[in-house]
């Protein structure tokens, strides 16, 4: 018997598949870059905290040298230690391919001590002929992979997309076989949060078989970040944590997924709370305008959803601090303070600000070097090893 250890405190455990989906355009490869920044900066609360330990970088719907070599760069990763993966076979080379590549890449994982796998996105890593919507077929990729994860220690975080039906559950919206999420120890689903007005997305914990399911949201927002190339600037997004979020990707969603009287009901909630706010000079404790709520027959999911109707923000005052509630007369939500390390929520939330390279090593000529190369070597079916 052995504790469970986590490469991302009580979100992404060591040694299993987690997975990372949401619909296109919100970030996913951003979170991807952040991940793999920390986790080579040994700054990433958890396991590896204090340890600069290699990243493998599994990827293939992007170009290197102008997509995923400038966004690592950009979150502030070590790129000495991020190796891209191909695969050597007769005269040639190939992408990483599941299960097929399974053992020698735990060789390579094992001798370099690598901590984190990252898919980008998962399902393209899956051999062609295996029919990802079939549950049982999908499986003959997956567990392989889980085992090889079980037997190295390496965390694998995998991206997924969201399929265009409309639920409140993101494991349900994950594209393919509820076998991603079956396999998956654990999930963290992303949603943008087109009611923020800050053009902010959301962070949630779908699924969490090894630990908490309890855990705080957080709220992010995208911002650009300029790099110097031998060949001029190069623009790529870079994410910036803002804190924890009152609203869950669940909210998110159900607000989608809702009909007209779900939408009816928000809107009356929003009425009522920007009238008691107003009577009360424009702000009041979360806990007061709660336990109103509660007597106005208004449930806790959708007063939440009321507030970012309402354009009202969630701030904490006072000592010791609690939380209060106020109209935002310029009509712009503002995200909740970020936790630092020294409140005691290193394992919840990341510090605030850019995680990559100030602005003013922005502003020199990066010269970033390119990935380190990793090639694996796989046997032919003689039981040689393939140039």
């Amino acid at each position: 018997m052995r504790p469970v250890h986590w490469t991302w405190t009580d979100r992404i455990p060591a040694g299993s598949i987690t997975v990372i989906p949401g619909r296109e355009g919100i970030g996913k490869s951003l979170t991807l870059a952040w991940l793999s920044a920390q986790i080579t900066r040994g700054t990433l609360p958890g396991l590896h905290y204090g340890t600069p330990r290699p990243v493998i970088y599994a990827a293939t719907e992007d170009s290197w040298a102008h997509t995923i070599g400038p966004r690592l760069y950009a979150a502030g990763a070590d790129l000495d230690m991020v190796y891209r993966v191909d695969v050597a076979y007769d005269a040639g080379f190939d992408a990483l391919t599941l299960p097929r590549d399974c053992a020698a890449l735990a060789v390579e994982i094992d001798r370099l001590g690598v901590a984190l796998l990252a898919a980008d996105p998962l399902l393209s890593l899956i051999a062609a002929g295996i029919d990802t919507h079939r549950d049982r077929d999908l499986r003959t990729a997956l567990e392989p992979l889980a085992r090889m994860a079980d037997q190295t220690g390496c965390a694998v975080v995998g991206l997924a997309h969201f399929n265009k039906s409309t639920s409140a559950d993101a494991l349900n919206l994950i594209t393919g076989s509820r076998a991603f999420s079956a396999v998956a120890r654990a999930v963290i689903a992303i949603a943008r949060d087109d009611e923020a007005g800050d053009g902010s997305c959301v962070m949630s914990q779908a699924k969490n078989n090894l630990g908490r399911l309890d855990l705080p949201s957080l709220r992010y927002v995208v911002e650009s970040a300029e790099i110097s190339t031998d060949e001029g600037p190069a623009y790529v997004g870079r994410l910036v944590f803002t804190g924890e979020s009152d609203r869950s990707v669940s909210d998110i969603l159900g607000e989608t997924a809702g009909d007209g009287d779900d939408r009816a009901e928000r809107d009356e909630a929003a009425a009522w709370l920007v009238n008691y706010l107003a009577e009360r000079g424009g702000e009041a404790p979360r806990d007061d305008i709660a336990k109103a709520a509660k007597a106005a027959g208004i449930a806790e999911r959708t007063l939440k959803r009321a507030r970012v109707r309402a354009h009202v923000v969630s701030e904490r005052s006072g000592f010791p601090a609690r939380a209060v509630w106020r109209i935002n007369t310029g009509h712009a939500a503002s995200p909740t303070p970020a936790v630092g390390p020294q409140s005691g929520q290193l394992g919840h939330v990341p510090s605030p600000g850019p995680t990559g390279p100030t602005a003013a090593q922005l502003a020199q000529p990066a010269h970033a070097p390119s990935p380190t190369p990793l090639t694996l070597i796989r046997s032919d079916a003689t039981g040689g090893s393939a140039a």
